[in-house]
């Protein structure tokens, strides 16, 4: 049964305090060890390759304990304090194997994110499965905790077999957006050693500009149409295609769309449309602004007032042109030249990130 867990309300995170003593040359080498073992995948399978263990704090204590224990017994030959060295040790072994059960063999896949803007909180959906065995319910993965680089952890009580979850990220500016590494870790069964590893689903996600409401400037490219600001609007016709609606009694039969009826759709006529007057355009030039970024944040907020009114639009960044269209592919490819604009390597390689 699939399962989706939500994470907590997010916030502003701090680093850990001992961040800033390690030296960036090894933080750096790190990176790239991370990379040559565990590489950037869409889906990830935990293996002992990826998968890292050492004792917990309560863990180091565990052992400290047996060996006081082991020490008192043997100085004292008492048969039964030395007995329960040994058990206790006998346990903290077991706990490494258990520890690393529960980790091995866990797949995570990355889902595409939700459409985001800037200076908000993002939800980056994984999904998480395991392959059960039914003969064996201890295979499952229990109280697995999941989180990126200084940020809240979500904690997930059973995997089982499928399991989806939404890992917040604090706001960040628009642009091409890489999270980084997953941290999945967890202290099961008896928290004696933790057991983590880092995943890289590698997410590159698209942020929007945060749109800004203002009044909706259309503009025209030709120099006699410079004030035309209600062209783009869909009006009957015969040009383009537009969809399908209910058929209304009256109608021509020619525009039915048979096909559909055939299919038990029942009856459904073809709507067309074409633009009324000259195509307008939004530029970036004509829209006022005390900085690039409110500029670019009030043509995101026309983007999305323009094609919920389905009229047609053309976007003119600089030398960035998108031409006339409609419809939501034409929103998101605006949304997406806006967010990249004025970075150059991700305006090149936006389409070909978005995940």
């Amino acid at each position: 049964m699939n399962k989706k867990v939500e994470p907590r309300a997010s916030f502003q995170p701090k680093q850990k305090w001992y961040s800033r003593f390690i030296p960036h040359r090894i933080t750096r080498r790190w990176g790239h060890w991370l990379n040559k073992r565990i590489p950037p995948n869409k889906q990830v399978t935990l293996t002992h390759k990826s998968i890292f263990i050492l004792p917990s704090g309560f863990g180091i204590a565990w052992f400290a304990l047996i060996f006081v224990l082991y020490l008192f017994g043997t100085n004292y030959q008492n048969n039964l304090v030395i007995g329960l060295s040994l058990l206790l040790a006998s346990v903290l072994h077991t706990c490494i194997i258990y520890s690393y059960k529960n980790l091995a063999g866990l797949t995570l896949t990355s889902q595409t994110p939700p459409e985001t803007y800037a200076n908000q909180n993002i939800a980056f959906p994984v999904s998480l499965t395991s392959k059960i065995n039914k003969n064996n319910s201890h295979t499952s993965h229990q109280q697995i905790c999941l989180n990126f680089a200084d940020q809240r952890h979500i904690r997930l009580t059973d995997v089982g077999e499928s399991i989806h979850a939404t890992i917040a990220f604090s706001p960040q500016v628009r642009g091409t957006f890489n999270p980084g590494r997953i941290q999945v870790s967890s202290n099961f069964p008896l928290g004696l050693f933790r057991t983590w590893t880092y995943v890289d689903l590698d997410i590159n996600h698209i942020i929007y500009a945060e749109p800004l409401n203002t009044q909706v400037s259309l503009t025209s490219l030709d120099d006699d149409n410079s004030t035309e600001f209600d062209h783009g609007k869909l009006q009957p016709g015969v040009d383009d295609y537009k969809g399908l609606k209910t058929y209304v009694e009256g109608e021509s039969l020619k525009q039915v769309a048979w096909k559909q009826w055939a299919q038990g759709r029942g009856m459904l006529t073809k709507e067309f449309a074409q633009p009324e007057g000259k195509p307008v355009w939004l530029s970036l030039d004509d829209t006022r602004g005390n900085s690039l970024e409110q500029k670019l944040s009030k043509l995101a907020w026309q983007v999305n007032a323009l094609s919920q009114g389905q009229q047609v639009f053309g976007l003119a960044l600089n030398q960035h042109i998108i031409e006339q269209d409609s419809g939501e592919a034409h929103r998101k490819q605006c949304q997406q030249l806006i967010a990249l604009f004025g970075k150059t390597n991700e305006l090149n390689n936006g389409s070909a990130n978005e995940s």
